[in-house]
């Protein structure tokens, strides 16, 4: 079975809307663009470069595949680069048919089904990076093996969210974490299953707990 693994950077307020500049995504209006840059450091560099240092494939949404078309294959002496440009680009899309980045492969019918099929196979895994879409399409068919949360203290109010209304429900289980200099948090979590659910109320509620009650909506 091939996993699946998702990286993310997000803020505190599960934002990861246009982390890399100021033109990566504006939809919404958004204005922060590039709020994760400033947090970068040398702790981040050793994280990232651990996590592409064995071989993968990459599986991104429309949008981030053009951001990473339109950058990565123009980046010299650089490790990141030549990964991402020797990696296979699964890329889910309706409107995409062909691209001049090398080893390119359009999921354009059934991505579900299609994905199902590839997590099927032997092989190296499969990471997702950025595709705030994408994401919403994997947790809703529970398709993530593993989340790499950077998590950056900023909060921003607005934008896409790593987790929004629809996602599934899950509890998750923290693997590793590290924390940068700069006070980010990189944690990795894989799916634990149902959520589990307990109560710290008293065992026989007073009078003004059974009258609460009957006013929560």
């Amino acid at each position: 079975m091939r996993k699946i693994v998702c990286n993310t950077f997000a803020t505190l307020d599960g934002v990861m809307q246009g982390p890399g500049g100021p033109e990566e995504d504006r939809a919404n209006n958004f204005k922060y663009g590039g709020w994760s840059v400033s947090y970068w450091d040398e702790a981040m560099e050793q994280v990232m470069g651990e996590f592409t240092k064995p071989s993968f494939d990459l599986l991104l949404g429309r949008k981030t595949y053009e951001i990473f078309a339109a950058h990565w294959p123009f980046v010299k002496d650089d490790p990141t680069a030549d990964k991402f440009n020797k990696a296979t680009k699964y890329v889910a899309t309706n409107t995409l048919t062909s691209s001049l980045w090398q080893n390119t492969v359009f999921l354009n019918n059934d991505i579900v089904q299609q994905l199902r099929e590839l997590k099927k196979q032997d092989g190296i895994e499969i990471q997702v990076h950025g595709s705030s879409d994408l994401l919403q399409t994997l947790q809703r068919h529970n398709l993530v093996d593993e989340f790499h949360v950077w998590i950056f203290p900023v909060v921003l109010g607005q934008g896409k969210r790593l987790f929004e209304p629809g996602s599934m429900g899950s509890g998750l289980q923290l693997t590793d974490h590290k924390v940068s200099k700069s006070g980010v948090i990189m944690a990795t979590y894989i799916p634990k299953g149902e959520i589990e659910l307990g109560s710290f109320a008293l065992e026989k509620p007073t009078e003004l707990e059974i009258e609460r009650r009957k006013h929560v909506q």
